[in-house]
């Protein structure tokens, strides 16, 4: 096994959405596998597992690349799966990546290459598809969920940047012709596996939290 190098706390601080990744820098099978391994052991309900990881490198992420960013350029929604209730908040965020991009607001151009960088999976050597199947409700996506987590930060411990991309999910049937998913999983993200390009701004944004009691209530009465 790897050496930690740090506690889980310095892991959790330590990880970021990484939105620019070394195209020719490949990730370590072994390292990938040690990763995975550990995220297996994520909770889920009844112990079925329901997670379901579909991972492309090579030449078949390139084909893959190739098909998502040909559907997006014929059009693509401002959001995925969010209410117009939140629209405010990721206006917010959006505001913090493009600012650390030094993409100017006006700037719609620049704004339009850097979102079709999310079907191009910010340059990843390793695109994935998360899936779950299609039987299974929110209690076992939270399971997938928890998975997901628990990936994404061991692949942090061991120098490896990685993100999360909801984007994937617009364009499910692409994603299943390419990677060859069953029917019966529903594509729920995509997840790009990479290291982070450390000249690219963004890849250092520290996006801000809630503070804990906005979000949790104690009832102690």
């Amino acid at each position: 096994m790897t050496d930690p190098g740090g506690t889980l706390s310095a892991v959790v601080h330590g990880r970021r959405s990484i939105r620019m990744f070394l195209r020719d820098k490949p990730v370590p099978r072994e390292l990938l596998t040690e990763s995975l391994e550990l995220a297996m052991r994520a909770p889920s309900n009844s112990n079925i597992q329901p997670w379901r990881l579909f991972l492309a490198s090579g030449r078949r992420r390139d084909r893959l690349v190739e098909a998502l960013l040909e559907q997006a350029t014929r059009g693509y929604p401002a959001t995925v799966g969010l209410p117009e209730s939140f629209a405010e908040l990721r206006r917010e965020v959006g505001k913090m990546v493009y600012g650390a991009m030094g993409i100017a607001r006006g700037d719609r151009e620049a704004r339009r290459i850097a979102q079709l960088r999310n079907w191009e999976y910010f340059r990843a050597p390793v695109a994935g598809a998360v899936c779950v199947h299609r039987d299974l409700g929110p209690v076992d996506s939270m399971s997938v969920g928890m998975f997901l987590q628990t990936l994404m930060l061991a692949l942090t411990e061991r120098g490896i940047g990685s993100c999360a991309q909801v984007s994937i999910a617009h364009f499910p049937d692409v994603v299943r012709e390419h990677l060859e998913i069953p029917d019966e999983l529903t594509v729920l993200c995509g997840l790009a596996i990479g290291y982070p390009d450390p000249d690219f701004a963004a890849n250092h944004l520290d996006t801000p939290r809630n503070p804990v009691e906005a979000n949790v209530v104690f009832r102690e009465d």
